[in-house]
């Protein structure tokens, strides 16, 4: 007599479940995870990647999640470009912990470029006690706190001065980029995604910043839990390009998988 072995994978489910089912477990991950991923739902839920998408859109018709390439979200995807004085306000505990953790990464004699926003200039308020430090800034926020502090030679990039930043942006400052290689590439982003990379809302500044990209070893992100599956109007760079991203605890497991299988560290703190 012949003996069978039938292997059922876990997540078989030999009935299919409803349309309201698929959806209440569409939204209950949403809301677990803050994000959800057409390739892993279908998986999750054995039915095809175009039921899925169906699923997203009908859902996002009734104002339940934003649809972001092959994704979804809680937020709104879009960033608008705002004021440094608006953005300072907000998440400001959460750019407190990730401006020190990312301070804690400057060594002795590093050469760092810091790029611009509220988050890399918290981050330029944590350097302090380096030798032999020399940082390029775009922002004039984080040449001004390094310069008080007497924290590092400071080489302030010139150009357009965009007011809603107070950071310069444009070709001068890029060309002035293309003599230097630096240790480290400190950024703060408006828009941070797994699939779609780092945005930001500005195109000079996009520009600067692959600038930037292209004249650091290593590229550090720092983006609090609001900037994660939202877009900005210009695209930096894809992940291949980021080799660190700095966030807060709010980020959650799946998000952070979903980074580190493309190669990104991620740092919660």
């Amino acid at each position: 007599m012949r003996i069978f072995t039938i292997f059922i994978p876990l997540n078989y489910s030999p009935v299919a479940i409803s349309i309201a089912e698929r959806h209440k477990a569409i939204l209950e991950r949403l809301k677990n995870a803050g994000y959800v991923n057409v390739v892993d739902l279908s998986r999750e839920l054995n039915v095809s990647t175009v039921t899925i998408r169906k699923d997203l859109k009908f859902l996002e018709e009734k104002n339940l999640l934003f649809r972001i390439h092959g994704s979804a979200s809680h937020n709104d995807p879009y960033m608008p470009d705002r004021h440094v004085n608006e953005k300072e306000k907000l998440h400001v505990e959460e750019k407190r912990r990730i401006g020190k953790h990312a301070a804690s990464m400057v060594m002795d004699g590093d050469s760092i470029i810091i790029a611009s926003g509220t988050t890399v200039n918290e981050f330029s308020r944590h350097v302090t006690g380096k030798k032999g430090l020399v940082a390029i800034c775009a922002s004039l926020t984080a040449s001004r706190e390094l310069a008080l502090a007497g924290a590092a030679e400071v080489i302030q990039l010139g150009g357009i001065l965009r007011h809603t930043s107070l950071s310069v942006v444009g070709p001068f400052a890029e060309r002035v980029l293309g003599d230097f290689m630096c240790n480290k590439l400190f950024i703060g982003v408006d828009g941070i995604d797994s699939n779609y990379g780092i945005t930001t809302t500005n195109a000079l500044e996009a520009n600067l910043n692959q600038r930037m990209i292209a004249s650091a070893l290593s590229v550090i992100v720092l983006a609090d839990h609001s900037k994660f599956g939202r877009h900005g109007f210009s695209r930096i760079c894809g992940l291949d390009k980021v080799d660190i991203v700095i966030t807060d605890n709010c980020v959650s497991d799946y998000q952070v998988k979903e980074f580190e299988e493309k190669g990104v560290q991620v740092v919660r703190v």
